[in-house]
């Protein structure tokens, strides 16, 4: 963590309280030496006093985020002014939260641990779809398992996706991706409010986590709805006739029907996990059997073991 003020009892007061709170703690003098130092240590957090010298605050804050090796360190700023205005030219100058002087010590940590969590929270999610990414899905599934909860794993990708990517563009692809991640999202909610969950590992692949008795309903209606909108991705000319034509490497075209989904479902209705991997590796198996069926399509293990 990085202290940045002109004001040595300031900063002196900041690293007392972060140290006696469990955090690492650096001190710089002024904005000059804050942004050699940030490239330096790539702190987590740097909280910054807005009026000092050479560089204010303002300028570091928008150096920090102009710099790729730094735009994603989270910033609080340090001001002894309560003017709105100088709060919205902290906040649009890149900085996550700001305190106001004087504060106490029980301000500082609050605001220091929530602006840590949010930043924590959002490394943890796909950018693409604001879904929880792989850590979140690690997290996930281990304390399902450790807790014996009983859960159904629903592992779903896109077949011919590839041949979309190839022949529309990334842009479109994208929108396809986010399209199948608000499809999950409405499933999980529907089917089990806040106790179920979605993720996003990557790519057009999605995980959903709910009961082992909702998850082949849940399966089928994400063919369902999927390929109700998938008309809606296409070319009128390709939709109507049912497959785009894509270029191979020699240059001759290749037919590829239109996308459709395949989801794997394991669950722990006939079976117990003691590992991710184990729950994991069956409903990639499930994909892989649903895949070889016509259209979206879904396969559930249902052996016991």
């Amino acid at each position: 963590m990085l202290v940045v003020d002109d004001d040595p009892d300031v900063a002196r007061f900041v690293e007392v309280n972060l140290r006696s709170a469990g955090y690492a703690v650096t001190i710089a003098p002024d904005g000059e030496v804050a942004l050699q130092l940030a490239l330096e240590l790539q702190p987590e957090l740097v909280l910054l006093d807005v009026m000092m010298p050479r560089l204010d605050g303002f300028e570091v804050a928008q150096r920090l985020r102009g710099d790729p090796r730094t735009s994603s360190t989270s910033i609080i700023m340090l001001t002894a002014k309560a003017l709105s205005a100088d709060k919205v030219l902290g906040l649009s100058s890149g900085a996550d939260d700001y305190i106001i002087k004087p504060f106490d010590p029980l301000e500082l940590l609050a605001r220091v641990k929530g602006t840590l969590r949010r930043a924590r929270e959002m490394r943890a999610l796909s950018p693409l779809t604001g879904l929880p990414g792989n850590i979140r899905i690690q997290e996930e599934l281990r304390r399902r398992i450790a807790d014996e909860q009983p859960f159904a794993l629903l592992y779903a990708d896109l077949n011919h996706f590839k041949a979309y990517n190839d022949h529309y563009g990334f842009v479109r692809g994208d929108r396809v991706i986010q399209l199948l991640g608000r499809l999950t999202a409405e499933i999980v909610h529907e089917s089990e409010g806040p106790s179920g969950f979605v993720g996003h590992v990557g790519g057009d692949d999605f995980i959903m986590v709910l009961a082992p008795e909702a998850a082949e309903d849940a399966a089928a209606e994400l063919c369902r709805r999927f390929d109700e909108r998938r008309p809606l991705l296409y070319d009128p000319v390709d939709a109507d006739r049912g497959y785009v034509e894509v270029e191979d490497r020699k240059g001759t075209p290749v037919r590829f029907p239109l996308l459709s989904l395949a989801v794997g479902v394991a669950s722990t209705r006939n079976r117990r996990f003691t590992h991710v991997g184990e729950a994991v590796e069956v409903a990639t198996e499930m994909k892989q059997h649903a895949k070889r069926r016509p259209g979206s399509a879904y396969s559930a293990d249902r052996r016991s073991g």
